[in-house]
């Protein structure tokens, strides 16, 4: 009965929410794109004529955005979820913490990248203190590829939750980067304590 009442408030808000209802208007498959639309309309991380790669991409509303705003880009999306494809991007299913995944993918694009991106989260447990935890390993992981594959002005964005691992990721993203900074844009909801930490050029 509980998780009906749970499914019937998710069906609720869902049909509330501003920009579910603007990604349908815009065609895109989630309302995720809007925060990234929203982090590049403050940072301006985004380029024309770039190598973007997309870390747990699916559903692919951050690249069906790329893909439509930065069309001389090349576009890699990885997850280890099958996507309906995207025109112009580059699907690779697996999981981008695996060796032979990250080998493949260095030997496609047989260059540095401009910008990783990482909406990634684990499925949420109710523990606000482990799914911090447990997001800020995945930002620690795509922080980590990202440092491989990035040239050296490249951009490196993810998610990341506060909590318990919050200043600990901070302060390996500034090790690793000249210029970091931490960001909630306004399509995340109020009640998430979801923000994104975004950096610039490598040390």
């Amino acid at each position: 009965m509980k998780k009906n009442k749970v499914s019937k408030n998710w069906i609720i808000r869902q049909k509330r929410d501003i920009y579910v209802r603007q990604s349908h208007v815009d065609g895109f498959r989630s309302r995720a794109v809007y925060k990234l639309q929203q982090i590049d309309q403050k940072f301006k991380i985004l380029k024309n004529n770039s190598i973007f790669i997309d870390l747990g991409a699916a559903p692919g509303s951050w690249s069906q955005y790329l893909a439509e705003k930065f069309n001389k880009s090349k576009i890699y999306s990885i997850d280890i979820k099958k996507m309906e494809d995207i025109k112009n991007v580059h699907q690779i299913v697996g999981d981008f913490t695996d060796s032979k995944v990250r080998k493949d993918l260095k030997e496609l694009i047989n260059t540095k990248a401009d910008v990783v991106l990482s909406d990634m989260a684990e499925n949420t447990t109710g523990n606000k203190n482990i799914d911090a935890i447990v997001t800020g390993e995945l930002c620690k992981s795509a922080m980590d590829f990202a440092k491989e594959i990035l040239g050296k002005n490249g951009v490196f964005v993810s998610k990341i939750f506060m909590g318990l691992s919050f200043n600990e990721i901070v302060a390996e993203a500034k090790s690793i980067f000249k210029e970091t900074h931490v960001y909630k844009p306004l399509s995340s909801r109020k009640e998430s304590k979801e923000s994104f930490i975004i950096c610039k050029i490598l040390r």
